[in-house]
């Protein structure tokens, strides 16, 4: 599986190692999902999950590890176009306009709604259990 992961399972994967979304973070650890990766969405994980009380019980340098391992398995892309106001979040036009760019036919979300509209340009909007299921038949 290819895909978009929206910063919000990537949150609550640190946040917590009994739900779905630790479970696709393990997934692409071990190369069964397989991510896409900005600068600009790189820099958005890393800002959000040092935000002071965003990850408890981890401290910044291992956040640090964290993104490093992130940038390591994912594919780097390159984002040369724009097609904002595309969603009504500018936040999530971006994690659209990565997906479209690398062709990644997923965005792994858990608020498949702020991707309402996602579906015309070829991208589908799962949830992070949707996903495990794909990969896991």
């Amino acid at each position: 599986m290819f895909a978009v992961l929206d910063t919000n399972v990537l949150i609550s994967g640190l946040r917590s190692s009994t739900g779905a979304s630790f479970a696709v973070l393990n997934a692409i650890r071990f190369g069964q999902i397989k991510i896409a990766l900005s600068v600009s969405l790189a820099i958005e994980y890393e800002d959000v999950a040092l935000r002071p009380g965003m990850v408890p019980g981890l401290s910044p340098a291992q956040i640090g590890v964290i993104m490093d391992v992130l940038c390591a398995v994912a594919h780097h892309q390159k984002v040369f176009f724009m097609w904002r106001p595309h969603l009504p979040d500018p936040g999530d036009d971006m994690v659209l306009e990565l997906a479209l760019a690398a062709g990644a036919p997923y965005i792994i979300t858990n608020n498949i709604k702020h991707f309402a509209g996602s579906d015309s340009l070829g991208i589908r909007a799962i949830k992070p259990a949707e996903a495990l299921q794909l990969i896991r038949p």
